[in-house]
């Protein structure tokens, strides 16, 4: 061969291994960019994991919250529909209560106005009549207030009978003086002078101080005429006109004796 022609082949085998040794080093490098680019994407995936992990154990968590915050407000619900439930049955009782307790206050109303009623019926009344004032039983001013009706109305002998019948009821009423009187009155009406005279002198001698008291001694005098004893028709009006001076039957009385000089 050639010096010439071993000369290039020389070189050129040269040449082929600078190609060489450059492609082999540029092959390394890629290598390692390619190894570093693997760990760089597996750590990358790594942190991605663990980021996910993270995020679910999150979201699991918050779910867990979540749920547990839900069954605490279905709880809670729970027991404000059980409050308003028994609130209401409490309002109801209630209602109940005040009704029954209104009832009750009706009732203790009426049993009180029935009570007074009765008492009312038995409670003593103050009295006035003929100057003298005194307590009576409302039945006692009622029966005598009756008998006088009769004898007004011009039933003397129902009234009589009726005033009779009270003083027995009654013997020692504030109106048994003035029972007398009108007694008496009634008796002479029926023209009963003896019993006339009898009840006027009771009058008279139970309560000489009464109201009437002269108008029953002028009475006496008056049957005592009818029963044609005109002495003792002259002594009974003089005693009246002693005992009674200023009254309105002492004039009277004055007047018939002179008239039977």
């Amino acid at each position: 061969m050639p010096h010439c022609f071993k000369l290039i082949l020389a070189f050129a085998f040269m040449g082929l291994g600078g190609i060489s040794q450059a492609a082999l080093f540029e092959d390394a490098e890629a290598r390692r960019a390619i190894l570093d680019l693997r760990q760089k994407l597996e750590l990358t995936n790594k942190n991605l994991e663990a980021s996910q992990q993270n995020i679910k154990a999150q979201v699991e968590e918050n779910l867990s919250n979540h749920a547990a915050t839900r069954r605490a407000l279905l709880e809670l619900q729970n027991q404000i529909e059980s409050l308003k439930s028994e609130l209401s049955v409490m309002r109801g009782a209630n209602e109940q209560l005040l009704r029954e307790l209104a009832n009750l206050q009706i009732k203790q109303k009426d049993i009180l106005q029935s009570v007074d009623s009765r008492l009312t019926k038995f409670e003593p009344v103050s009295v006035v009549l003929d100057g003298l004032s005194f307590q009576a039983e409302p039945a006692e001013k009622k029966e005598f207030d009756a008998a006088l009706s009769v004898f007004r109305s011009g039933d003397f002998a129902g009234a009589q009978a009726s005033l009779l019948n009270f003083l027995r009821r009654y013997p020692t009423s504030g109106y048994a003086s003035s029972s007398l009187f009108w007694i008496g009155n009634a008796q002479y009406a029926t023209k009963d002078y003896k019993e006339s005279v009898l009840n006027f002198r009771k009058l008279l001698s139970i309560a000489p101080q009464h109201a009437r008291a002269p108008e029953a001694m002028l009475a006496v005098s008056n049957c005592l005429v009818e029963l044609k004893d005109l002495k003792g028709a002259k002594k009974a009006m003089e005693e009246l006109i002693s005992a009674y001076p200023s009254s309105d039957a002492a004039q009277t009385a004055k007047e018939r004796i002179g008239r039977m000089r």
